[in-house]
Protein backbone atom coordinates (compact mmCIF):
# COMPACT_ATOMS: atom_id res chain seq x y z
CA UNK A 1 0.00 0.00 0.00
CA UNK A 2 1.30 3.53 -1.25
CA UNK A 3 2.56 5.79 1.45
CA UNK A 4 0.80 9.84 1.45
CA UNK A 5 3.95 11.01 -0.03
CA UNK A 6 4.54 8.06 -1.97
CA UNK A 7 0.57 9.41 -4.02
CA UNK A 8 1.86 12.35 -3.93
CA UNK A 9 5.07 11.89 -5.85
CA UNK A 10 3.35 8.86 -8.21
CA UNK A 11 0.35 11.17 -9.55
CA UNK A 12 2.74 13.55 -11.53
CA UNK A 13 4.47 10.78 -12.99
CA UNK A 14 1.80 9.11 -13.96
CA UNK A 15 0.35 12.54 -15.72
CA UNK A 16 3.13 12.89 -17.63
CA UNK A 17 3.25 9.05 -18.69
CA UNK A 18 -0.38 9.23 -19.53
CA UNK A 19 0.14 12.60 -21.91
CA UNK A 20 2.91 10.36 -23.45
CA UNK A 21 0.85 7.39 -23.99
CA UNK A 22 -2.24 9.67 -25.93
CA UNK A 23 0.82 11.41 -27.98
CA UNK A 24 1.77 8.06 -29.34
CA UNK A 25 -1.40 7.25 -30.28
CA UNK A 26 -1.64 9.61 -32.23
CA UNK A 27 -3.93 12.67 -30.42
CA UNK A 28 -3.12 15.99 -30.86
CA UNK A 29 -1.97 18.58 -27.81
CA UNK A 30 -3.95 21.91 -27.24
CA UNK A 31 -3.04 24.78 -29.43
CA UNK A 32 -0.55 21.92 -32.21
CA UNK A 33 -1.78 20.77 -35.56
CA UNK A 34 -1.10 17.09 -36.06
CA UNK A 35 0.74 17.01 -38.90
CA UNK A 36 -0.75 13.18 -39.81
CA UNK A 37 -3.14 14.57 -42.78
CA UNK A 38 -6.50 14.39 -42.57
CA UNK A 39 -8.29 11.35 -44.32
CA UNK A 40 -9.33 11.67 -47.87
CA UNK A 41 -13.28 10.85 -48.32
CA UNK A 42 -13.73 7.76 -50.94
CA UNK A 43 -15.14 7.50 -53.89
CA UNK A 44 -18.58 6.18 -52.56
CA UNK A 45 -18.97 9.04 -49.99
CA UNK A 46 -21.84 10.98 -49.88
CA UNK A 47 -21.12 14.67 -50.69
CA UNK A 48 -24.02 17.09 -50.22
CA UNK A 49 -24.51 20.35 -52.27
CA UNK A 50 -26.45 22.84 -51.30
CA UNK A 51 -28.85 24.41 -53.87
CA UNK A 52 -28.98 27.20 -55.27
CA UNK A 53 -30.89 29.83 -53.17
CA UNK A 54 -34.05 31.07 -54.97
CA UNK A 55 -34.48 34.91 -54.14
CA UNK A 56 -33.88 38.31 -55.93
CA UNK A 57 -36.37 39.91 -58.24
CA UNK A 58 -38.35 38.37 -61.54
CA UNK A 59 -39.97 40.03 -64.29
CA UNK A 60 -42.63 37.77 -65.30
CA UNK A 61 -44.32 38.75 -69.17
CA UNK A 62 -47.83 37.43 -69.19
CA UNK A 63 -51.45 37.82 -71.68
CA UNK A 64 -53.06 35.94 -68.67
CA UNK A 65 -55.45 38.17 -67.29
CA UNK A 66 -54.46 40.72 -64.45
CA UNK A 67 -56.31 38.74 -61.71
CA UNK A 68 -55.00 34.88 -62.92
CA UNK A 69 -51.41 36.62 -62.90
CA UNK A 70 -51.89 38.05 -59.62
CA UNK A 71 -52.86 34.47 -57.85
CA UNK A 72 -50.25 32.81 -59.26
CA UNK A 73 -47.54 35.27 -58.40
CA UNK A 74 -49.08 35.08 -54.99
CA UNK A 75 -49.25 31.25 -54.43
CA UNK A 76 -45.29 31.26 -56.04
CA UNK A 77 -44.26 33.68 -53.90
CA UNK A 78 -45.85 31.63 -50.57
CA UNK A 79 -43.53 29.33 -51.63
CA UNK A 80 -40.83 31.44 -52.18
CA UNK A 81 -41.09 34.29 -50.03
CA UNK A 82 -37.74 35.99 -51.27
CA UNK A 83 -38.22 36.11 -54.27
CA UNK A 84 -39.72 39.41 -55.77
CA UNK A 85 -41.66 38.96 -58.92
CA UNK A 86 -42.62 42.25 -61.04
CA UNK A 87 -45.73 42.12 -63.99
CA UNK A 88 -45.86 42.67 -67.30
CA UNK A 89 -49.35 42.17 -68.59
CA UNK A 90 -51.50 42.89 -71.78
CA UNK A 91 -52.62 41.55 -74.87
CA UNK A 92 -49.84 38.35 -76.69
CA UNK A 93 -48.79 40.65 -79.38
CA UNK A 94 -48.73 43.88 -77.01
CA UNK A 95 -46.42 41.20 -74.75
CA UNK A 96 -43.95 40.22 -77.56
CA UNK A 97 -44.05 43.73 -79.53
CA UNK A 98 -42.23 44.86 -76.52
CA UNK A 99 -40.00 41.99 -75.83
CA UNK A 100 -38.89 41.91 -79.48
CA UNK A 101 -38.25 45.81 -78.73
CA UNK A 102 -35.95 44.90 -76.00
CA UNK A 103 -33.78 42.25 -77.62
CA UNK A 104 -33.00 44.73 -80.69
CA UNK A 105 -31.38 46.65 -78.21
CA UNK A 106 -29.82 43.90 -75.91
CA UNK A 107 -31.95 44.69 -72.88
CA UNK A 108 -34.17 42.22 -72.27
CA UNK A 109 -35.96 42.34 -69.09
CA UNK A 110 -38.33 39.24 -68.69
CA UNK A 111 -37.03 36.12 -67.03
CA UNK A 112 -40.02 34.30 -67.56
CA UNK A 113 -42.44 34.76 -70.73
CA UNK A 114 -45.67 32.67 -70.43
CA UNK A 115 -48.55 33.77 -73.41
CA UNK A 116 -51.07 32.23 -75.86
CA UNK A 117 -49.51 29.20 -77.90
CA UNK A 118 -47.18 27.93 -79.43
CA UNK A 119 -46.09 28.71 -82.70
CA UNK A 120 -45.42 32.94 -80.41
CA UNK A 121 -42.42 30.73 -78.66
CA UNK A 122 -41.37 28.47 -82.17
CA UNK A 123 -40.64 32.24 -83.55
CA UNK A 124 -38.70 33.53 -80.07
CA UNK A 125 -36.77 29.98 -80.36
CA UNK A 126 -35.91 30.78 -83.77
CA UNK A 127 -34.61 34.06 -82.52
CA UNK A 128 -32.28 32.14 -80.05
CA UNK A 129 -34.12 33.96 -77.44
CA UNK A 130 -35.07 31.40 -75.24
CA UNK A 131 -33.68 29.47 -72.63
CA UNK A 132 -33.72 25.58 -72.81
CA UNK A 133 -34.59 24.20 -69.18
CA UNK A 134 -35.58 20.25 -68.58
CA UNK A 135 -38.26 21.12 -65.64
CA UNK A 136 -38.52 18.28 -63.04
CA UNK A 137 -41.96 18.31 -63.92
CA UNK A 138 -42.29 17.89 -67.42
CA UNK A 139 -42.82 14.10 -67.33
CA UNK A 140 -46.40 14.87 -66.40
CA UNK A 141 -46.91 16.84 -69.13
CA UNK A 142 -48.21 15.38 -72.52
CA UNK A 143 -44.92 15.01 -74.71
CA UNK A 144 -47.42 16.95 -78.12
CA UNK A 145 -48.03 19.96 -75.73
CA UNK A 146 -44.23 20.58 -74.78
CA UNK A 147 -41.24 21.32 -76.28
CA UNK A 148 -38.45 18.53 -76.83
CA UNK A 149 -35.10 20.98 -76.16
CA UNK A 150 -37.72 22.52 -73.31
CA UNK A 151 -37.57 25.63 -74.37
CA UNK A 152 -41.18 26.13 -73.54
CA UNK A 153 -44.13 23.66 -71.94
CA UNK A 154 -48.03 24.21 -72.00
CA UNK A 155 -49.56 25.53 -69.27
CA UNK A 156 -52.73 24.54 -69.50
CA UNK A 157 -56.04 23.33 -72.03
CA UNK A 158 -57.75 26.32 -73.73
CA UNK A 159 -60.16 25.74 -76.35
CA UNK A 160 -62.09 28.78 -78.01
CA UNK A 161 -65.91 27.86 -78.12
CA UNK A 162 -68.69 29.52 -79.05
CA UNK A 163 -71.05 31.30 -76.62
CA UNK A 164 -74.40 33.07 -76.38
CA UNK A 165 -76.63 35.33 -73.82
CA UNK A 166 -79.53 33.12 -72.95
CA UNK A 167 -81.61 35.63 -72.82
CA UNK A 168 -81.87 36.50 -76.00
CA UNK A 169 -80.87 33.11 -77.54
CA UNK A 170 -83.21 30.29 -76.69
CA UNK A 171 -82.36 27.54 -78.84
CA UNK A 172 -78.10 26.74 -78.23
CA UNK A 173 -76.31 26.41 -81.73
CA UNK A 174 -73.92 23.46 -82.69
CA UNK A 175 -72.28 24.90 -85.20
CA UNK A 176 -69.47 27.59 -86.32
CA UNK A 177 -71.66 28.15 -89.20
CA UNK A 178 -73.91 30.09 -87.01
CA UNK A 179 -72.02 33.30 -86.70
CA UNK A 180 -72.23 33.68 -90.53
CA UNK A 181 -76.27 32.99 -90.31
CA UNK A 182 -79.07 35.67 -90.56
CA UNK A 183 -79.40 35.35 -86.67
CA UNK A 184 -76.58 36.72 -85.89
CA UNK A 185 -76.24 39.23 -88.58
CA UNK A 186 -74.84 42.63 -86.43
CA UNK A 187 -74.85 40.48 -83.47
CA UNK A 188 -72.00 38.08 -83.30
CA UNK A 189 -68.51 39.42 -81.79
CA UNK A 190 -65.12 37.76 -81.61
CA UNK A 191 -61.21 39.06 -80.73
CA UNK A 192 -58.56 40.40 -82.81
CA UNK A 193 -56.10 38.37 -84.12
CA UNK A 194 -53.78 41.92 -84.14
CA UNK A 195 -54.56 41.91 -80.64
CA UNK A 196 -55.08 38.37 -79.06
CA UNK A 197 -52.85 35.35 -79.78
CA UNK A 198 -54.91 33.01 -79.11
CA UNK A 199 -57.41 34.42 -81.92
CA UNK A 200 -54.28 34.85 -84.04
CA UNK A 201 -53.95 30.83 -83.37
CA UNK A 202 -57.77 30.03 -83.86
CA UNK A 203 -57.28 32.38 -87.82
CA UNK A 204 -54.74 30.23 -88.59
CA UNK A 205 -56.15 26.89 -87.67
CA UNK A 206 -59.69 27.86 -89.46
CA UNK A 207 -57.94 28.96 -92.60
CA UNK A 208 -56.16 25.51 -93.10
CA UNK A 209 -59.83 23.85 -92.04
CA UNK A 210 -62.23 21.86 -94.82
CA UNK A 211 -65.02 23.70 -94.33
CA UNK A 212 -63.61 27.21 -93.27
CA UNK A 213 -60.81 28.52 -94.69
CA UNK A 214 -61.01 32.47 -95.99
CA UNK A 215 -64.69 32.01 -97.23
CA UNK A 216 -65.58 31.62 -93.27
CA UNK A 217 -63.57 34.80 -92.40
CA UNK A 218 -65.68 36.57 -95.92
CA UNK A 219 -69.07 35.38 -94.38
CA UNK A 220 -68.13 36.53 -91.43
CA UNK A 221 -67.36 40.15 -92.46
CA UNK A 222 -70.05 39.81 -94.66
CA UNK A 223 -72.62 39.41 -91.15
CA UNK A 224 -70.92 42.13 -89.63
CA UNK A 225 -69.72 40.58 -87.41
CA UNK A 226 -67.70 43.07 -84.28
CA UNK A 227 -63.77 42.47 -83.50
CA UNK A 228 -62.59 43.68 -80.15
CA UNK A 229 -59.36 43.93 -78.92
CA UNK A 230 -59.81 40.62 -76.52
CA UNK A 231 -61.81 37.46 -74.97
CA UNK A 232 -62.69 40.01 -71.91
CA UNK A 233 -64.38 42.54 -74.37
CA UNK A 234 -66.19 39.94 -76.46
CA UNK A 235 -67.56 38.88 -72.33
CA UNK A 236 -68.49 41.86 -71.09
CA UNK A 237 -70.34 42.37 -74.51
CA UNK A 238 -72.44 39.08 -74.35
CA UNK A 239 -73.15 39.37 -70.71
CA UNK A 240 -74.43 42.27 -70.97
CA UNK A 241 -76.64 41.43 -74.08
CA UNK A 242 -75.27 44.13 -76.54
CA UNK A 243 -74.10 40.91 -78.51
CA UNK A 244 -75.65 37.56 -78.93
CA UNK A 245 -73.02 35.03 -80.21
CA UNK A 246 -69.98 34.91 -79.51
CA UNK A 247 -66.27 33.31 -80.32
CA UNK A 248 -64.19 32.75 -77.07
CA UNK A 249 -62.23 31.01 -74.80
CA UNK A 250 -64.19 28.27 -72.65
CA UNK A 251 -62.99 28.83 -68.95
CA UNK A 252 -64.08 32.37 -68.92
CA UNK A 253 -67.47 31.64 -70.09
CA UNK A 254 -67.58 28.74 -67.74
CA UNK A 255 -66.23 31.22 -65.01
CA UNK A 256 -69.01 33.83 -65.59
CA UNK A 257 -72.15 31.73 -65.96
CA UNK A 258 -71.50 30.20 -62.42
CA UNK A 259 -71.25 34.18 -60.92
CA UNK A 260 -74.62 34.29 -62.47
CA UNK A 261 -74.08 36.19 -66.02
CA UNK A 262 -76.67 34.89 -68.77
CA UNK A 263 -74.13 33.17 -70.90
CA UNK A 264 -73.30 29.49 -72.26
CA UNK A 265 -70.52 28.31 -74.18
CA UNK A 266 -71.04 25.59 -76.83
CA UNK A 267 -68.64 23.29 -78.49
CA UNK A 268 -69.21 23.25 -81.87
CA UNK A 269 -69.78 19.59 -83.44
CA UNK A 270 -66.88 20.76 -85.84
CA UNK A 271 -64.17 20.72 -83.10
CA UNK A 272 -62.51 23.30 -81.35
CA UNK A 273 -58.92 25.25 -81.69
CA UNK A 274 -56.79 24.49 -78.77
CA UNK A 275 -54.01 27.05 -76.87
CA UNK A 276 -52.08 25.82 -74.31
CA UNK A 277 -50.62 28.99 -73.06
CA UNK A 278 -46.97 27.98 -72.85
CA UNK A 279 -43.93 29.06 -70.39
CA UNK A 280 -40.22 29.71 -70.95
CA UNK A 281 -37.15 31.53 -70.10
CA UNK A 282 -35.78 34.07 -71.71
CA UNK A 283 -31.97 33.34 -72.67
CA UNK A 284 -30.89 36.72 -71.00
CA UNK A 285 -32.50 36.38 -67.77
CA UNK A 286 -30.80 38.15 -64.94
CA UNK A 287 -32.33 35.71 -62.24
CA UNK A 288 -32.26 31.70 -64.05
CA UNK A 289 -32.96 30.12 -60.75
CA UNK A 290 -35.84 31.81 -59.51
CA UNK A 291 -36.97 31.84 -63.29
CA UNK A 292 -36.49 27.70 -63.28
CA UNK A 293 -38.80 27.75 -60.47
CA UNK A 294 -40.92 29.56 -61.40
CA UNK A 295 -41.73 27.71 -64.08
CA UNK A 296 -41.58 24.17 -62.75
CA UNK A 297 -43.98 25.56 -59.72
CA UNK A 298 -46.56 26.40 -62.79
CA UNK A 299 -45.93 23.10 -64.28
CA UNK A 300 -46.50 21.19 -60.66
CA UNK A 301 -49.37 19.64 -59.31
CA UNK A 302 -49.62 22.25 -57.00
CA UNK A 303 -49.25 24.61 -59.86
CA UNK A 304 -52.16 23.05 -61.42
CA UNK A 305 -54.20 23.07 -58.68
CA UNK A 306 -53.94 26.85 -58.87
CA UNK A 307 -55.04 26.87 -62.57
CA UNK A 308 -57.87 24.75 -62.05
CA UNK A 309 -58.86 26.75 -58.86
CA UNK A 310 -59.14 29.62 -61.13
CA UNK A 311 -61.33 28.02 -63.58
CA UNK A 312 -58.66 26.72 -66.17
CA UNK A 313 -58.36 23.20 -67.62
CA UNK A 314 -54.84 21.91 -66.14
CA UNK A 315 -52.25 20.11 -68.87
CA UNK A 316 -51.10 17.76 -66.18
CA UNK A 317 -51.98 14.49 -65.76
CA UNK A 318 -54.10 13.69 -63.01
CA UNK A 319 -55.36 17.06 -62.50
CA UNK A 320 -59.34 17.48 -62.49
CA UNK A 321 -60.80 19.87 -64.98
CA UNK A 322 -63.29 22.42 -63.62
CA UNK A 323 -66.90 21.53 -63.46
CA UNK A 324 -68.43 22.70 -66.58
CA UNK A 325 -64.98 22.48 -68.97
CA UNK A 326 -63.95 19.43 -71.16
CA UNK A 327 -60.36 17.59 -70.64
CA UNK A 328 -58.30 17.43 -73.56
CA UNK A 329 -59.26 13.95 -74.07
CA UNK A 330 -63.13 15.05 -74.25
CA UNK A 331 -62.47 17.50 -77.12
CA UNK A 332 -62.81 16.82 -80.95
CA UNK A 333 -59.51 19.33 -81.30
CA UNK A 334 -58.94 21.46 -85.04
CA UNK A 335 -55.26 21.60 -85.44
CA UNK A 336 -52.72 22.93 -87.48
CA UNK A 337 -48.98 22.15 -88.36
CA UNK A 338 -47.62 24.92 -86.03
CA UNK A 339 -44.24 25.53 -87.58
CA UNK A 340 -46.44 26.62 -90.75
CA UNK A 341 -49.23 28.63 -88.18
CA UNK A 342 -45.54 31.05 -87.04
CA UNK A 343 -44.77 31.31 -90.66
CA UNK A 344 -47.74 32.62 -91.79
CA UNK A 345 -48.95 34.36 -89.06
CA UNK A 346 -47.82 37.98 -89.83
CA UNK A 347 -49.52 37.51 -93.62
CA UNK A 348 -52.92 35.52 -92.10
CA UNK A 349 -53.13 39.00 -89.38
CA UNK A 350 -52.45 41.12 -92.70
CA UNK A 351 -55.08 39.39 -94.69
CA UNK A 352 -57.76 39.23 -91.74
CA UNK A 353 -57.63 42.66 -91.29
CA UNK A 354 -57.78 44.03 -94.85
CA UNK A 355 -61.00 41.63 -94.86
CA UNK A 356 -62.61 42.49 -91.94
CA UNK A 357 -60.46 44.82 -89.88
CA UNK A 358 -59.94 45.04 -85.95
CA UNK A 359 -58.23 46.62 -83.23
Amino acid sequence: MLSAVTKKIALPILTVLTAASLGACGATPAGQQSSEAAPKPTANAAVTVEAPKVEGTLHFYTSQPDKDAAALIDAFTKKYPDVKVELFRSGTEEVISRLLAEAETNNVKADVLLVADAPTFISLKKRDLLLPYQSKEADEIPDELKDADGTYYGTKIMSTVLAVNTKNVTELPDSWKVLTSPAAAEKGIMPSPLYSGAAAYNLGVLIRQEGFGWDYFQALAANKVTVVKGNGAVLKSLASGEKDYGMIVDYMVAQAKKEGSPVELVYPKEGVPVITEPIGILKATQNAEAAKAFVDFVLSEEGQNVASSLGYTPIRKGVKAPEGLKSIDQLNVLSANPQELEETREEDKKKFGEMIGGK
